[in-house]
């Protein structure tokens, strides 16, 4: 891809992802399925395997959701053979330590990148429901496994679909700067 179609492919994957968010999709389920063509899958298989990781992972307000799309995605793209230097086995090439060592340098780059644009990468301080103390402890934020429903006031106070469109843009930058021909 151009550089031009990168960008125009980044901006149709965020109005994608941020479509399912609306659609009522949780937020890791929102990244992970504007993806799945990548990986042939189908959307709704990545939807279920996704689907625990939504609102801070089960709703605890930890990891944030969106986040954790990309670190799914990343476990599907750090399986080439180009991303291990070992000969290509018949095998899965887990718990090759090699792949494992290239998907934790992306996850942690994405992670990365993620905290930096965002702020946080924990639920909870991207809601504004618990910040850290001075001392490094983190207050206790109810967790309630039942989700909100999705009013025009839901959307107003929760950078969720901002987060969502932040983790899907990063994504996309990985996958530029992984494939995209240098000049």
């Amino acid at each position: 891809m151009e550089t031009k179609d990168w960008k125009t492919e980044t901006e149709r994957r965020v109005a994608m992802a941020t479509a399912f968010f609306k659609q009522g999709h949780n937020c890791a389920q929102s990244v992970a399925m504007t993806f799945s063509d990548l990986y042939g899958m189908d959307s709704q298989l990545m939807a279920r395997l996704s689907a625990s990781f939504g609102g801070g992972i089960g709703r605890m307000r930890e990891t944030c959701g969106a986040a954790c799309g990309m670190f799914l995605l990343a476990g599907l793209e750090v399986t080439d053979a180009e991303d291990r230097p070992q000969a290509e086995e018949a095998c899965s090439p887990y718990p090759d330590a090699m792949v494992k060592k290239k998907n934790y340098e992306v996850v942690q780059q994405l992670a990365q990148s993620f905290r930096q644009q965002a702020g946080s990468l924990l639920c909870r301080e991207l809601l504004g429901l618990a910040h850290a103390r001075p001392d490094g402890s983190v207050p206790s934020v109810a967790v309630v496994p039942t989700p909100e429903a999705r009013t025009e006031g839901y959307y107003k106070r929760r950078p969720c679909v901002e987060m969502v469109a932040t983790a899907v843009r990063i994504y996309m930058q990985y996958l530029e700067q992984k494939y995209a021909p240098r000049p």
